[in-house]
């Protein structure tokens, strides 16, 4: 019977060690102040690829903003608009993309294996004169994901958030994206399938996502981006929202004290965009915002 008893207490022993490392496991710290490289580090190399989630990596940020659509083949890659925007883009031959004709080349309606012809970084972007002019693509999102998670342990033994923008509108449902339910299924595919739901924050200016997630994927952090704009409250916001988001993301010129003190009393964060000036950065923190994000990386302390 004392054999049996020691076994017993042995397996107790054991199913609380196992049952506190998959806590531990699980648990997520984040970040006092959070750094977000803006599309990756759009000032210094082109936005949206991998190459530029790497820079803002090296210069210490703690999420990455991306922005995902999605292909006729159901793949989710990196992309501010659903086409290819013709201040970065040149077509397979090599010739610029025409602000004409940007909006035909529509992402939605081309297979994965298309818009690998397009190069989106060779030209550069006449907003960022400092940044840097590489062959780049739109890439898959589990790329990026995967990139990074092997360059962030193997370089700098850490994890990265990320913030994933869903790019739709209701006019635009099945034009340019799916309805918000199937965008946000296949978004969630490839969160889920790369184990880093418990880091990804949704973002969006389309409220209908951030319910949808908010009902499907409860656990999953999501961000009320806000237009400058915009004039609603932020009790306008909630009410249209019909929950209380993880985070407030206003653009910058929109930031008051009272405003972030009405967050902190809600229990949300409240982290603005999109903010390139060293000055306004250190002006924003004084106001006691949770994190800001920024096209330049380099300019955070």
């Amino acid at each position: 019977m004392k054999r049996a008893g020691e076994y017993i207490e042995l397996l107790i022993v054991l199913v609380i060690v196992i049952g506190c490392h998959a806590v531990k496991n699980t648990q997520v710290v984040i970040p006092t102040f959070d750094k977000h490289g803006h599309r990756g580090a759009r000032g210094l190399l082109p936005e949206n690829t991998i190459p530029g989630m790497l820079k803002a990596i090296d210069l210490g940020v703690t999420t990455l903003e991306m922005d995902a659509v999605i292909t006729a083949d159901g793949k989710l890659i990196l992309s501010h608009e659903p086409f290819f925007h013709h201040d970065i883009s040149s077509k397979p031959n090599g010739e610029p993309v025409s602000a004409t004709e940007e909006k035909s080349l529509n992402i939605y309606k081309m297979d994965f294996a298309a818009t690998q012809q397009y190069d989106v970084g060779l030209r550069g972007n006449p907003r960022f004169l400092r940044q840097e002019k590489i062959k780049a693509v739109k890439p898959l999102l589990s790329n990026v994901i995967s990139e990074v998670e092997k360059y962030a342990r193997n370089k700098y033994s850490r994890s990265l958030f990320y913030s994933i923008e869903t790019k739709s509108n209701p006019a635009t449902d099945n034009i340019y994206h799916p309805a918000p339910e199937v965008y946000v299924d296949q978004l969630m595919a490839v969160v889920i399938k790369q184990k880093v739901d418990n880091r990804t924050i949704i973002q969006s200016f389309d409220f209908r996502t951030l319910q949808v997630l908010h009902r499907k994927y409860p656990a999953v952090q999501t961000s009320a981006l806000v237009e400058p704009f915009d004039k609603r409250s932020l009790n306008d916001h909630i009410i249209s929202l019909g929950f209380t988001p993880s985070i407030y993301s206003p653009n910058y010129v929109l930031v008051t004290p009272a405003l972030v003190d009405s967050c902190h009393a809600r229990g949300m964060r409240i982290i603005p965009w999109t903010v390139n000036d060293a000055v306004m950065i250190s002006k924003l923190k004084l106001m006691k915002v949770d994190g800001i994000i920024s096209d330049y990386p380099d300019l955070f302390e």
